[in-house]
């Protein structure tokens, strides 16, 4: 058997997982290293503090998490439908099917999935990934799909992104996912500014870098809604028609955009109401050592030894 592009092209492939990749994972496992290292130093922390540092950390982590993770997430706007459909070109068989059409930001996860899985002989369980990466071909990697012989729902659906695709879905997602992941960049850059700034005696400036960050990724999210604005190209497969929403990365980045701005603005406003309050609050070891100064008698430390080494009374007198 001769090999095809260097592979067997009658064996499986490696597949891409619809809405999950390998750098999706290797963020997601730095994170939770890093939460797991602070959760080990946890019981070292005294008091009450110790659960208002767990949920500082714990909720910092998620919010910088969120925000690279859903860089390379393909569930921005999602798609299924289950229906009977052709199976290969120039083929009258037909096959039952799940069809899933994933959008993500760096380009389009379509999976075919037969109901069941064997059918015609064959192993129907397709998963193949289109990028539109700048710099990467999506037509060159349709035309690859397209003499590797994919079935027809996949290259259908592959078709409707090509550049020269009457339907413009190609440029407009390729720009709107480009500038989605610009302002989540900034995003982060800003998350990492505002804990740094938060962990100081500024806390006003740390609130103002939260209310940016949750401005950055509700950017995002405006970005990425842009393609609202693209006529609905039409997708029948079969007797049925696919539609797409937004998916769990969308409404997970807008969540997270509003939970920026309430924290920012929460301290923000306790920075003018009550700074005191705010300060207490953010570092719990100023309540201790405020107590200390404010209730508590004055510590005297006296050494025992000290009288040993007293001067004595001396009376000097001079006859002369």
């Amino acid at each position: 058997m001769t090999l095809w592009n260097g592979v067997l092209p009658f064996y499986p492939q490696p597949r891409h997982a619809a809405g999950f990749s390998v750098p999706l994972l290797i963020v997601i496992l730095v994170f939770l290293a890093l939460a797991a290292s602070f959760l080990l130093i946890l019981p070292g922390i005294r008091g009450h503090s110790r659960w208002f540092w767990l949920v500082r950390v714990l909720l910092s982590l998620f919010i910088g998490t969120e925000t690279v993770a859903l860089h390379f997430s393909a569930a921005w706007s999602v798609g299924r439908v289950s229906t009977n459909t052709s199976y290969k070109a120039f083929s009258t068989a037909r096959v039952q099917a799940h069809i899933g059409l994933h959008v993500g930001l760096d380009g389009v996860n379509i999976t075919l999935t037969g109901t069941p899985v064997q059918q015609l002989n064959e192993t129907i369980d397709y998963n193949e990934f289109f990028t539109w990466r700048f710099g990467e071909n999506y037509a060159a990697k349709y035309a690859e799909a397209l003499e590797k012989g994919l079935p027809d729902p996949v290259l259908y659906l592959a078709e409707k992104f090509t550049p020269s695709s009457p339907c413009g879905l190609h440029r407009q997602y390729r720009l709107a996912g480009h500038y989605a992941k610009a302002m989540l960049w900034m995003a982060f850059c800003l998350w990492i500014i505002s804990n740094a700034l938060l962990s100081m005696p500024v806390p006003l400036y740390g609130g103002l870098g939260l209310l940016i960050t949750g401005a950055f990724e509700l950017f995002s999210v405006f970005a990425f809604a842009t393609i609202s604005t693209v006529p609905l190209c039409p997708l029948h497969l079969g007797s049925s028609a696919l539609t797409t929403h937004y998916g769990a990365a969308f409404w997970i980045t807008l969540a997270t955009g509003i939970l920026c701005l309430l924290l920012g603005g929460a301290v923000v406003s306790l920075h003018y109401a009550r700074p005191r309050a705010l300060r207490i609050f953010l570092d719990q070891s100023v309540e201790h050592y405020g107590s200390q100064a404010k209730g508590s008698s004055p510590l005297v430390l006296k050494n025992p030894l000290h009288k040993q080494f007293e001067t004595s009374d001396l009376t000097i007198s001079t006859n002369l």
